[in-house]
């Protein structure tokens, strides 16, 4: 856009569930405004448009081919991320998509190298590594406070999506599973941390052929499972550090530490989201603990200006703050610079959770040939006054 000052006018498309969070937040974000939201289910996309005070309702191709609207915000179901993507890119328009990125690793490079062809940028979520807790993580391991990395562990247990989904059968088919929908906030992460991932190996399994509905007016209403609900995975690193990730829709019940980064120095340790947290993982503590102490200590976060918060009063991403990658992807087109969570990153993530998936069929281990690069941290401070500005560059 030539006018810089100008607000970026998002048009939303995909108003489920995930659209509420997504609205709550972006109504704080400077330099963007959701002026238009459209889906399949045109009576859900009115209501939420009332509830939001958004002011036009379109079907998807029209939201897609308004020539007033500069981006289009993704939250479709995973098998039509592409689709959508593509479209909005051909009329234009800069892209943001819910992960996973895509679910064919072709669709994926067709996206960037156009996004490229027309100089337009494209982000996708997780976008959770910006947040508290993850740049918290990110500073230590800046500072050598665990010395050199050596070794990762990520643990995400869940009983799956049935009790509390009303609609959770895209969760259990071809293109769902726990690896696509869990595993891209911590392999974010862990890029993040620590760099691209070159090589990995995986195996899964599916506890049952259907699941049970157990909320809503499904309830009782049995679903097809086409996908492993349980994985395991090992990853090796560009830089050689060499991790392991379980994701799970089978498991009841834990008390392992959602991830720990080792390193010839000490631990690093991000524990369960607080009770009640659901999946918001931007915020919650950072404990470390090195060779030269006996106990472990919480690490203070990051500082950060109260005008990171869209919540008054709290201060920094510590709370769940979905589509703030959205908002720096908007900094970063006028900045002239690559979004922090990026298309690349996205394509990266989605390549390596299709290795390890390759990888459970094949019996082998699996090499990774995209890379990416290891996102920048979050500026700590700036002089701007603006609610939820990104402004500052890194």
């Amino acid at each position: 856009m030539s006018d810089t000052a100008k607000s970026f006018r998002v048009g939303l498309i995909g108003t489920g569930r995930i659209s509420d969070i997504y609205l709550k937040n972006c109504a704080g974000f400077d330099g963007l405004d959701i002026v238009a939201c459209g889906s399949l289910n045109m009576e859900e996309s009115r209501a939420k448009a009332e509830a939001f005070g958004i002011t036009e309702v379109k079907p998807p191709d029209e939201l897609i081919a308004d020539p007033a609207i500069d981006a289009i915000l993704n939250l479709t179901i995973p098998a039509a991320h592409a689709d959508v993507s593509l479209a909005a890119l051909t009329t234009g328009k800069h892209v943001y998509s819910e992960k996973p990125f895509v679910t064919d690793l072709a669709d994926g490079k067709r996206i960037l190298d156009l996004a490229a062809a027309k100089g337009l940028a494209v982000g996708n979520a997780p976008d959770t590594f910006l947040g508290g807790r993850w740049q918290t993580l990110r500073k230590a391991i800046d500072q050598g406070l665990i010395g050199e990395p050596t070794g990762v562990a990520a643990f995400v247990p869940t009983a799956g999506v049935e009790r509390h989904h009303p609609n959770p059968d895209f969760y259990y088919a071809e293109g769902g599973g726990p690896l696509l929908d869990l595993g891209p906030y911590y392999l974010a992460a862990m890029v993040f941390c620590l760099g691209p991932i070159a090589r990995v190996c995986g195996m899964g399994r599916k506890r049952a052929e259907e699941r049970m509905i157990e909320n809503g007016p499904r309830h009782g209403q049995m679903m097809p499972v086409e996908v492993d609900t349980h994985s395991v995975s090992l990853l090796e690193f560009e830089s050689g550090v060499v991790g392991q990730m379980m994701v799970s829709f089978d498991v009841w019940e834990s008390e392992t530490p959602r991830l720990e980064i080792y390193g010839t120095e000490g631990t690093l340790c991000i524990p369960d989201p607080d009770p009640g947290d659901g999946a918001n993982i931007f915020q919650g503590p950072v404990w470390l603990r090195t060779r030269k102490t006996s106990r472990w200590s919480m690490r203070p976060r990051p500082q950060a200006p109260a005008d990171w918060a869209v919540v008054p009063n709290t201060h920094g991403l510590n709370f769940d703050a979905r589509g703030v990658g959205l908002a720096e992807m908007v900094q970063a087109i006028r900045e002239g610079r690559t979004p922090r969570a990026s298309g690349q990153l996205g394509l990266h993530l989605c390549e390596v959770m299709q290795g390890i998936l390759d990888s459970a069929s094949l019996r082998r281990f699996v090499d990774i040939n995209s890379r990416c690069d290891r996102p920048a941290p979050l500026p700590e401070s700036r002089q701007t006054g603006l609610n939820v500005n990104l402004g500052a560059k890194a």
